[in-house]
């Protein structure tokens, strides 16, 4: 069992999808005590936003790059060997501003490549990656779920979708800034249900 932990929060181990992970993981662990864990900290670890030598990087054929777009390359195959070798994906998702984190949309910038985790074909794009279960942790500082404000759901649903994984779960906490009595029923109501 390989798990791969995204934690996306700006506040690391401290923001409350990063809590919610940790649960989950908790959770996991016991079920699979021997699994192996990969944790990706995109606040600790950042991943570099997309500009135009990295994207040129990876749109130049293998044999004509040089040491620099060769390391730009190898940076993103190794995040999408990371997404391959995982059985479980566990994504700590805030929202900020009605979308999900820049650092967690740079994850997926070098994630979505294609012909390596997608293609296109004459019915459409196919993903090409092995599905697996993803579960998300959506920590929300008002209340968002099935309303038109949340972008972020349909967003992370067409990514991996998109990349060919389609088994995503959402875990909601949300109302997180509306008073500590709310947080603290929509926290134990998220660690309950991953508990489960």
């Amino acid at each position: 069992m390989n798990i791969l932990v995204i934690k996306s929060s700006v506040f690391g181990d401290n923001g409350n999808s990063s809590a919610l992970v940790n649960a989950q993981l908790d959770a996991l662990k016991a079920q699979h005590p021997q699994a192996t864990v990969v944790v990706r900290d995109l606040s600790t670890d950042p991943v570099p936003h997309l500009d135009g030598d990295r994207v040129s990087a990876f749109f130049t054929p293998p044999e004509q790059r040089n040491d620099e777009q060769q390391a730009v390359d190898a940076f993103s195959l190794a995040l999408i060997e990371e997404v391959k070798a995982a059985d479980h994906i566990v994504l700590g998702l805030p929202m900020y501003n009605f979308g999900i984190p820049s650092q967690l949309k740079s994850w997926i910038d070098h994630v979505a490549r294609a012909g390596i985790t997608f293609r296109y074909t004459e019915n459409g794009p196919l993903g090409l990656l092995d599905d697996k279960p993803v579960t998300v942790l959506a920590a929300r500082g008002g209340l968002y779920a099935g309303t038109d404000n949340d972008t972020v759901t349909p967003y992370i649903k067409l990514f991996f979708g998109f990349i060919g994984i389609t088994n995503v779960t959402f875990v909601y906490a949300e109302g997180l800034n509306m008073g500590d009595d709310v947080k603290e029923k929509a926290m134990s109501e998220a660690q309950a249900t991953l508990a489960g």
